[in-house]
Formats: C-alpha cells, structure tokens, sequence
C-alpha cells in the first residue's frame, strides 16, 4: 500500500465503520425490544498497536461509537515502545478473547486508513 491509495482506504474505513454501526445498532435494538436478554457483558484488557495519541483517541472513540461496547479507561506507557493499553466494555461478546478480536478489527482497518504508508506494524 502506498499513500496514493491512502484516499479510498479512508473511505472505505467509513463506509465499513457506519455499516458496522448499523449492525451492532440492530443487535442492541432487537436485544432491548425483546423478552429476555442475549447480552454476556464484560471487560477486556487490549494492548494497542497505536503508536500515537491521535490514534490511540480515535480507536478509543471508535470503540465507544460502536453499540454495545465502551471505552472504560486508557493506560499510556511511559516508554514509547511499550503498547498503549485499552480497557473495554463490551455487552455482546461470549468471552474476552473474542471481544479482543474484534478489537484487533476495527484496530486495523482504522490504522490501514489513518497511514498513510499502510496497516498496522
């Protein structure tokens, strides 16, 4: 990837991220017009890949925009090697592994579009 493809991968971040948004949006929706619950809340521990506070905030905001989970707290490392840390509330994950899954998903598709020389290193 280079950075003339930098343009169309933000694009096709936004339009990913707004479908995503959508879906988990329906998942909520249905959850809470219905009888009973099918939420399994908890929290997940995730270190980053993010190299900088723009990053960071923006995977973060991400995160919280996304229905059913939550950006609960942030640790930033004192060396600027060390991974940022993310701490998540997510309410429809069946366990903390899958939920740092997803996490690594929209983590890398929003890295792929924000550098402009590519994905995630």
């Amino acid at each position: 990837m280079t950075w003339l493809t930098w343009p169309v991968r933000v694009v096709a971040f936004l339009l990913w991220f707004t479908w995503l948004v959508a879906r988990t949006n329906a998942v909520v929706l249905r959850d809470a017009l219905t009888r009973g619950q099918d939420s399994t809340p908890g929290i997940a521990r995730y270190d980053s890949r993010c190299r900088t506070d723009a990053e960071i905030t923006l995977l973060s905001t991400c995160i919280t925009l996304t229905p059913g989970t939550l950006t609960v707290g942030h640790h930033t490392p004192e060396k600027s090697d060390v991974a940022h840390t993310i701490y998540v509330h997510g309410m429809y994950s069946p366990d903390a592994d899958h939920l740092r899954a997803e996490l690594r998903d929209i983590e890398g598709r929003l890295l792929s579009a924000m550098r402009r020389e590519g994905g995630p290193s």
